[in-house]
């Protein structure tokens, strides 16, 4: 089963934008998960989006493409 790739973030945050278009430019298919709509999602990310969270695994900023797939790499997608 492949596991969705999700992108924590929220709006107007510019690093969530530099993190969506690198993911974008790699051609990945993900879900954008606003933390916003969740007081829950704002305790556990509030501080550390952008995150990349695929099967329960998570890559936090500061990342870059080369990160990125290293990370997709070693989890299960």
């Amino acid at each position: 089963m492949v596991n969705e790739i999700k992108l924590m973030h929220t709006e107007d945050c510019h690093l969530c934008e530099q993190a969506s278009e690198m993911m974008n430019d790699l051609g990945l298919e993900f879900k954008a998960i606003d933390i916003a709509s969740s007081a829950e999602l704002i305790e556990a990310y509030g501080l550390r989006i952008p995150v990349i969270r695929v099967s329960g695994q998570e890559l936090g900023w500061p990342f870059d493409p080369s990160d990125i797939q290293a990370f997709l790499s070693q989890v299960d997608t």
